[in-house]
């Protein structure tokens, strides 16, 4: 089937997501018709419409191979395009590694969710040494670490996860938040600029470059 017969059943399927927002539902059927890669190639589409319902299904069915295009994806030119790469790309990011890693992934956002962050960083550095390349376990214990007031602890949690994945602007803002607690404004500055970079959407963000830079730089 070409990809022009495709690209109007998954507009339909969006079409009736967005009139019955039924996640459950929406997963199913693109999952009956569709594999991540084509959906992959949809984000680039030139119909936002296209990239919409595209970036919605990636991060419902996509796994951490979908990183880099939904990475790109925010900072697409549609804001709707932005904001749904923004949610899909954080579920992909926790379906990094073996289904054991995931399940771990999935404990550490829930003990920091409830700023249990001892257990956070005990179960995280575990993870790590067995699996070094995920790189939100990283970004986790850096969270951790920050709750902690570990802040030299947490820069480096959140560098790693940055070397790892390059489009973790999660992880930029809390280096750049770390920083910032370790009375390193030209530190913070550059992290939240990266953060920037990667997700221009980032209004508070913006707001502490605006700051930082009136401060740091003089401007």
């Amino acid at each position: 089937m070409s990809q022009k017969l495709r690209m109007p059943r998954l507009l339909a399927l969006y079409q009736e997501y967005l009139e019955n927002p039924d996640s459950a539902i929406f997963t199913t059927r693109v999952s009956e018709r569709y594999q991540p890669g084509t959906l992959a190639r949809l984000v680039g589409h030139r119909r936002r419409e296209v990239r919409r319902a595209a970036v919605l299904a990636l991060g419902l069915v996509g796994d951490y191979e979908a990183n880099a295009t939904l990475g790109a994806a925010l900072v697409d030119e549609d804001r709707t395009v932005r904001i749904l790469a923004e949610n899909s790309i954080r579920y992909v990011w926790t379906r990094a590694g073996n289904d054991a890693d995931r399940s771990q992934l999935g404990v550490l956002v829930r003990l920091n969710a409830a700023k249990q962050f001892e257990e956070v960083v005990r179960v995280a550095s575990e993870l790590i040494h067995r699996s070094p390349a995920l790189a939100e376990a990283w970004h986790q214990r850096g969270y951790a670490q920050h709750g902690l007031g570990r802040f030299a602890e947490s820069v480096r949690d959140c560098h790693e996860a940055l070397e790892i994945n390059p489009y973790h602007f999660v992880a930029a803002v809390g280096m750049g938040r770390a920083y910032l607690e370790l009375g390193n404004p030209l530190g913070a500055l550059e992290s939240f600029r990266r953060a920037l970079r990667l997700h221009p959407d980032l209004e508070g963000v913006r707001a502490q470059v605006s700051r930082l830079a009136r401060s740091v730089e003089g401007k």
